[in-house]
């Protein structure tokens, strides 16, 4: 048995810590729930907690919000496949948009919607994930500005997504000088710069968020507390909202080497003989947890004592040395999850999710 626990205080605390430093800097926000996958006990928890903007990367996920949270602003956060165009009008309030084709027939079925569908465009600051390029956005800009059903709400980027792009001040205010631009240029108000995500809260604590900034979408900070550029956890926060946990169904003394000759497992992983284990021994645990549910290099044990050896499909080796804390068949070992384990055992259906106070 492995269960997923979602703690519903530590939730809440790094919230309404995260809420108030927004609230006193002026910065509207969102949640981000794609770690979620659609579950919704834990969608309930994040909308209980008063959220007005939840941010997902599934139309699925977005229908879930909506039955539940019907005044919930929701917003899409990737371009738009044209198959899900019908379905992101109907249940995403907000979408982020690259492609002036795609925005043409978000445009076309708005109208047939009766409604008025709201984008952020997102520009192009470095990673090279999605993105309009700086030099083309007032051309873009122009194309779509008056497209019916259509609103510009704001321009966007991300960071750090694929290639590890931090975000810098000046990359900020490169951001924040884009809006300044099309204002001008169109003579309207463009109200959001959203710039902020998680691993820029560092510079909104460092005094080194421009002003211009005043959109934040957040979800690794508020389930991990994590400062993505330090790898700390940020003060006053919790690192550990998700708990994991995994039976031991085998525990054993066994040599530290293994016996016989080598070749590829079926991950593609070769092993390399430390001759210095040659006769040694240690305990090893194997838990009813593998390779399907999570990658081992995104477990962290609560108990130092111990370290991931490593997963086959659905079973993990754990080394527990000289067990000295006596565990034993049918124990649980506990583990804290970095974001993407997080979310490979949210996508798991083999494992069970709960939350605790």
């Amino acid at each position: 048995m492995a269960v997923l626990k979602l703690c519903r205080s530590k939730l809440r605390h790094n919230y309404n810590h995260l809420d108030r430093i927004f609230r006193e800097k002026g910065i509207d926000w969102g949640i981000v729930t794609k770690l979620l996958c659609g579950e919704e006990t834990f969608l309930k928890e994040v909308l209980d907690l008063g959220v007005k903007e939840v941010h997902d990367s599934r139309v699925s996920n977005l229908v879930a919000i909506k039955k539940m949270a019907p005044d919930v602003q929701t917003v899409y956060i990737k371009p738009a496949p044209k198959q899900s165009i019908p379905d992101i009008i109907r249940y995403a309030d907000v979408s982020f948009q690259t492609e002036l084709d795609i925005i043409r027939l978000l445009s076309d079925e708005a109208v047939r919607q009766n409604k008025t569908h709201k984008i952020i465009i997102m520009i192009e600051m470095g990673d090279l994930r999605e993105g309009v390029m700086g030099d083309d956005l007032v051309d873009f800009y122009a194309q779509i500005f008056k497209l019916p059903g259509i609103s510009v709400i704001g321009l966007g980027a991300n960071f750090n997504c694929l290639h590890g792009v931090m975000p810098t001040q000046d990359k900020l205010i490169q951001l924040s000088l884009y809006k300044q631009i099309i204002d001008a240029k169109f003579n309207i108000e463009i109200p959001w710069v959203s710039g902020g995500t998680s691993v820029t809260i560092p510079l909104l604590f460092n005094h080194l968020m421009p002003k211009g900034v005043n959109h934040f979408r957040i979800g690794e900070a508020l389930f991990f507390g994590l400062n993505l550029f330090t790898g700390e956890t940020f003060e006053g926060m919790h690192d550990d909202v998700f708990e994991f946990c995994a039976e031991i169904i085998e525990l054993n003394e066994k040599p530290m080497i293994p016996i016989g000759t080598l070749a590829e497992n079926p991950s593609g992983e070769s092993f390399e003989i430390d001759e210095s284990l040659y006769g040694k021994t240690s305990h090893r645990a194997i838990l009813d947890v593998g390779l399907l549910d999570i990658n081992p290099k995104y477990l962290l044990p609560k108990d130092n004592s111990l370290s991931v050896v490593g997963a086959s499909s659905d079973m993990l080796v754990v080394e527990l040395g000289t067990n000295e804390q006596h565990y034993k068949v049918g124990d649980v070992l506990s583990f804290n999850l970095r974001y993407m384990g997080a979310l490979s055992i949210m996508n798991s259906r083999y494992i069970a999710k709960e939350v605790v106070d």
